[in-house]
C-alpha cells in the first residue's frame, strides 16, 4: 500500500511538472501525456483503444529516429507496453490548451489518428499511415 501511495505522488509530481506549458518553445526536448480512446483508432497500423501514455522526444526527432512513442497506460502500474512509434512530422500551430487528436473516419473500421497536439505545445505532430 505504502508503494502505491508513493507511486501516486510520484505521478502527480511528474503530472504536474510535464502540465508547464510553454507560449514560445518548447520547455523540455520531452513531452507527454496520458489519453484516452474511449473508441478504438488506427495509428501506424495498430488498433488502439483504452489509456495510452503519448511521448514525444526532440531530441529523437533531431536524430532521424521515431520521436513518437505510444505506450499502454494502466493507471494503477503506469506505462506499460510499447503500442507504436514513429517518426511525426512536425507543423506550427496555435498553442492549445489541451491535448487534441485529428482523425480521419472511414467507412469501414476504425477511424485513423492523422495528427496530434500536446497541451502547451506550439507543435503538431502529422502521424504518417504506414
Amino acid at each position: 500500500m505504502r508503494r502505491l501511495l508513493i507511486g501516486a505522488a510520484l505521478l502527480i509530481t511528474v503530472c504536474g511538472t510535464a502540465g508547464i506549458a510553454s507560449s514560445g518553445s518548447h520547455v523540455t526536448p520531452r513531452q507527454w501525456a496520458i489519453v484516452k480512446f474511449s473508441d478504438p483508432v488506427l495509428v501506424r497500423g495498430q488498433i488502439l483503444a483504452g489509456s495510452y501514455l503519448v511521448v514525444h522526444d526532440d531530441d529523437r526527432m533531431a536524430k532521424g529516429e521515431p520521436c513518437t512513442s505510444i505506450y499502454a497506460f494502466d493507471p494503477a502500474r503506469g506505462p506499460q507496453a510499447l503500442a507504436v512509434e514513429f517518426m511525426c512530422k512536425p507543423s506550427q500551430r496555435a498553442v492549445c490548451d489541451r491535448t487534441t487528436f485529428s482523425l480521419r473516419r472511414d467507412d469501414t473500421g476504425p477511424s485513423r489518428v492523422t495528427e496530434y497536439q500536446l497541451a502547451g505545445d506550439p507543435e503538431a505532430h502529422e502521424v504518417p499511415a504506414r
